[in-house]
């Protein structure tokens, strides 16, 4: 399937399975576990907004319908990015 935006380069990216505790993503031949525990922002999104996944670089993953940035190394080793939020509820 071709992407229908000219000169945009979209390397695979894709959401395998979603469970109860979190998600898996397939990110070329590596699949990652991303729980609700540790990755909040995605705990009561709809599945078609976790399934819209982009890769705009080989560290770089974003959620545009969720407005979720994340760096793949934060996924791999979360112990090394703790979870900072500035939301004051």
């Amino acid at each position: 399937m071709k992407s229908a935006t000219l000169g945009s380069n979209i390397s695979p990216a894709e959401v395998t399975n979603i469970s109860g505790h979190g998600f898996w993503l397939l990110l070329e031949d590596e699949e990652l576990f991303l729980p609700f525990s540790s990755f909040p922002w995605f705990q009561d999104a709809t599945v078609s907004k976790i399934l819209n996944v982009e890769l705009p670089s080989s560290n770089h993953l974003y959620w545009p319908e969720l407005d979720v940035d994340l760096a793949v190394e934060s996924i791999r080793y979360p112990e090394k990015f703790p979870l900072v939020s500035k939301h004051n509820g």
